[in-house]
């Protein structure tokens, strides 16, 4: 490789984001001399909100940080948990990722979503209520215009959830959110709701819940046991911490 070089050491746990010729201990990068460390870091996958820090030659920089011909770049992965601006966390989810939202409003953590907004939108929107947006889109998080972003791992639910937990361990207050719209439920008698239920759950149930933004009335009806085992899951982990 002629003209000035970088060796770049990236954490295995951010390999996923690499060529597969990249995915090893030591990668040679042929450096301009001018772009900033943070732009090299992209331009090999890397979407600098999976980055926790940058180190040159064993000290932290930026990722403004314009290195030399030669340097030993380490980048290392977000800390989990990691530290956010925000407390307790709130999130927004991109159009994929609708049955991550239901999983974690289920456990009552504060999480936005539509299944209609385009990338823009969801910039805007985290934007304007500083909401950390979660995706799966690598593009989505190299958007300069976006103040906060993670990437989900895993194909599944239930590993997207348990990575989004791990990462950013919100409080969690099962049974308090609304699936639907995310607004708070309030435990309501069963005559203020009785006109809205079916003949047979008026007759099998007596404990009622009931969302103050939508209106939507919930009970423990024939996929509570499915529901249960969602939260009894991800509250172990959370107590174990």
């Amino acid at each position: 490789m002629e003209g000035p070089e970088l060796s770049i050491r990236f954490d295995a746990d951010l390999w996923l984001f690499l060529a597969p010729r990249h995915r090893r201990e030591r990668v040679p990068v042929a450096y301009d001399g001018t772009s900033s460390l943070g732009h090299v870091v992209e331009s090999l996958g890397v979407p600098l909100p999976e980055v926790g820090m940058l180190v040159v030659d064993g000290r932290p920089v930026p990722p403004s940080h314009r290195p030399r011909d030669g340097d030993v770049v380490g980048v290392l992965p977000a800390a989990r948990p990691q530290a956010l601006p925000i407390a307790p966390p709130r999130f927004l989810l991109d159009v994929h990722l609708g049955t991550l939202a239901r999983r974690l409003r289920l456990l009552g953590v504060d999480t936005a979503y539509h299944n209609d907004r385009d990338d823009d939108a969801l910039v805007r929107w985290a934007n304007a209520e500083r909401r950390l947006l979660l995706t799966r889109d690598r593009g989505l998080l190299r958007r300069r215009a976006l103040w906060l972003g993670a990437y989900v791992r895993g194909e599944r639910a239930d590993e997207q959830l348990a990575d989004v937990l791990d990462r950013f361990a919100p409080p969690l207050a099962p049974w308090t959110r609304c699936t639907a719209c995310n607004g708070k439920l309030s435990p309501v008698d069963k005559a203020d709701v009785e006109a809205l239920l079916e003949p047979g759950t008026r007759h099998s149930y007596d404990v009622f819940a009931r969302c103050a933004a939508c209106g939507r009335v919930y009970w423990r009806g024939a996929h509570a046991h499915r529901l249960e085992h969602i939260v009894a899951a991800a509250v172990r982990p959370a107590r174990r911490g």
